[in-house]
């Protein structure tokens, strides 16, 4: 998989080396501007993204655009999503005080005092912006394959370094990210996201019935994020009458998924406390033999997802 993360300090010309790179080699360059309005156009979500999101969001992005592209990633903390793409080539790229206040006296026409001015105010909001995000003011040296010097490299040679780097480790030759690999990385990161309410563009809000569980809100977010058209609680369904005829009992399942034809109980409870929960149901089953009725835990999320083909998004 052809994917190089590049972070640097500021005033290290970042962005310039990575698109040098991303030249050389024919990626994709996402810079931090495009990352933003990447995640601007495929989620939605009430204001910012969360900080404590801001890695799933950005992992999310790139897991569409890795199955297509190889890429070059110029975004601050970019490194720290290596266990979720194996095989990425992480960049690190650092400099002296002088070095870093020099380019920005020539990027920005200004005097040394106010380049150093600039610079102390760039390190802290990225300081502050990296700890929000990822938990750390600086990467340690670890996190990163390469680390390269602006003392002593120019963006075009810092560039050139990249690509013989990318080269010797065959980036391309990997192909992009395996449709599976996809699949499974964005249903464990669509999760996450949802606990926290954020959504595809143009998806409606969540209306109707008080959730009763703050399980079910997280399910309704999930099927809103993979566009499945789902009702909550619509039906319930008499199990026991008294001699008169009136109701006693009856079972009302969570969710019915239109599409699927599927009615869906969830349970947060341990399966040995379910058991009159499970009478109920195979009371239901008997009286109802037609009706498509799934039961499963917090832990079962993914299976029914992926038995039902609902990683497919419209």
């Amino acid at each position: 998989m052809g994917l190089i993360a590049i972070s640097g300090q500021p005033g290290c010309r970042t962005e310039q080396a990575a698109r040098i790179a991303a030249q050389k080699l024919n990626f994709e360059l996402i810079s931090e501007r495009r990352t933003a309005a990447l995640m601007a156009g495929e989620l939605e979500v009430s204001g910012q993204i969360p900080d404590k999101s801001y890695g799933d969001a950005l992992a999310f992005v790139l897991a569409g655009l890795a199955a297509r592209h190889h890429l070059v990633v110029c975004n601050c903390g970019a490194e720290t999503l290596g266990r979720r793409f194996p095989g990425m080539l992480r960049v690190g790229i650092a400099g002296s005080l002088a070095a870093r206040a020099g380019n920005l006296m020539l990027d920005h026409r200004i005097e040394r005092s106010r380049a150093l001015e600039l610079l102390a105010r760039l390190e802290s909001e990225a300081k502050k912006a990296r700890k929000r995000r990822f938990g750390r003011a600086r990467a340690p040296v670890d996190t990163f394959d390469l680390v390269l010097s602006a003392d002593t490299l120019d963006p075009e040679g810092i560039g050139g370094l990249i690509e013989q780097a990318a080269n010797a480790l065959r980036l391309k030759e990997g192909g992009f990210l395996p449709e599976a690999a996809q699949a499974q990385l964005e249903f464990q990161i669509r999760l996450r996201l949802a606990k926290h309410g954020i959504l595809p563009r143009g998806r409606a809000a969540i209306q109707g019935k008080p959730f009763g569980h703050p399980s079910e809100e997280i399910f309704a977010h999930l099927l809103n994020f993979y566009r499945i058209a789902w009702e909550h609680e619509p039906r319930s369904f008499p199990i026991e009458w008294d001699a008169g005829g009136r109701v006693l009992k009856s079972v009302t399942p969570d969710f019915f998924l239109p599409e699927f034809n599927l009615y869906v109980e969830l349970t947060t409870m341990k399966q040995s406390l379910v058991t009159k929960k499970n009478h109920k149901l195979r009371r239901l089953r008997e009286l109802y033999p037609d009706v498509n009725l799934q039961v499963f835990y917090h832990r079962d999320f993914e299976n029914l997802i992926f038995k039902y083909g609902l990683n497919q998004p419209a």
